[in-house]
């Protein structure tokens, strides 16, 4: 019996998001922002967060400290209906910090990780893989214990009858070191935006890095901002646009809430090119709220919005 239609597996933390700042930092010298807010950070989080507003039932794991950002973190995924009993809880580490410095359209991020480091694949257990039917990994390269053994869980995934994703998001430290060649084969949907995909396969264009991995890879989603996203399923490049906002609240979680929309869909069977549309129709939503979960508060919620701001019907 499946208790979850999704394990989400990931790094955990808080944001401080700071919007309508008066310039950029300079080191010595002191800059203000308008406004602040302290919310439910990490991609993973926001993931699994809107997916669960989607009438998904998500569980959680991930490593947090014990102090006031870790109550923080497990009362906003259980405000979302996300499970939190596989999260472990430290006393060795803090939780994970990130500090959004929101300009316009773009941000600098500044990220403490803490706990989220030292997450280890041994603590990820067939018995709670069963519990699942898929399973999502978000922000590898900031979970630097479990890179080095991120093919062994996604092949012990496979194995066990589970469907699988991943979103690699961005490397702090540039390194891009993914084996592409022996992880790709056991993850059904890929889900870098443009600029990781070119990095990962050390191409200049989606076209080159295609190229070099579709010999190994099954289901490729590119995510591409403004340009809307592109789909690789096997044999062709298929692209749909992005639904733009005139108002533009802040892009942060942009990108996850595109996954949380494209999974929402795809566990149910759904044909690639709906999830797509799906995917676009999330990222948008995502823009009309602060931070990366605001925009979504239950599926009756979403199909209204989707309705009002972007004449989609989910």
């Amino acid at each position: 019996m499946k208790c979850f239609d999704v394990l989400v597996i990931g790094e955990l933390n808080v944001d401080i998001i700071l919007n309508q700042i008066q310039g950029f930092p300079v080191i010595g010298k002191e800059i203000i922002a308008e406004k602040m807010n302290i919310t439910l950070g990490s991609s993973s989080a926001i993931f699994a967060s809107n997916l669960s507003s989607f009438d998904t039932k998500v569980a959680f794991l991930g490593k947090i400290g014990e102090d006031n950002f870790a109550d923080i973190v497990i009362s906003s995924l259980q405000q979302k209906n996300v499970n939190t009993d596989a999260i472990i809880k430290t006393q060795e580490y803090k939780t994970g910090l990130t500090v959004v410095m929101n300009y316009d359209m773009d941000r600098a991020n500044v990220t403490y990780p803490g706990a989220m480091e030292h997450l280890s694949v041994h603590e990820i257990t067939d018995t709670l893989l069963l519990k699942a039917k898929h399973l999502h990994l978000s922000s590898v390269f900031l979970q630097t214990l479990l890179l080095k053994d991120i093919e062994e869980l996604f092949q012990r995934a496979k194995n066990l009858g589970l469907t699988t994703s991943m979103d690699p998001q961005w490397d702090p430290l540039e390194k891009w070191n993914l084996d592409l060649e022996k992880l790709l084969p056991y993850i059904d949907v890929f889900m870098p935006n443009t600029e990781e995909f070119k990095h990962l396969t050390q191409t200049d264009t989606i076209i080159e890095g295609l190229k070099k991995v579709k010999s190994f890879a099954n289901t490729i989603i590119i995510k591409d901002g403004e340009n809307g996203a592109h789909l690789w399923n096997g044999k062709e490049l298929i692209s749909k646009p992005a639904l733009l906002n005139d108002n533009v609240v802040d892009c942060i979680g942009a990108g996850d809430s595109f996954d949380a929309g494209f999974i929402s869909e795809y566990i149910k069977g759904t044909n690639l090119e709906r999830c797509l549309e799906i995917g676009n129709v999330a990222g948008a939503l995502n823009t009309t709220g602060f931070g990366g979960t605001s925009a979504f508060e239950n599926i009756d919620q979403i199909k209204k919005l989707a309705i009002e701001k972007f004449l989609y019907p989910i």
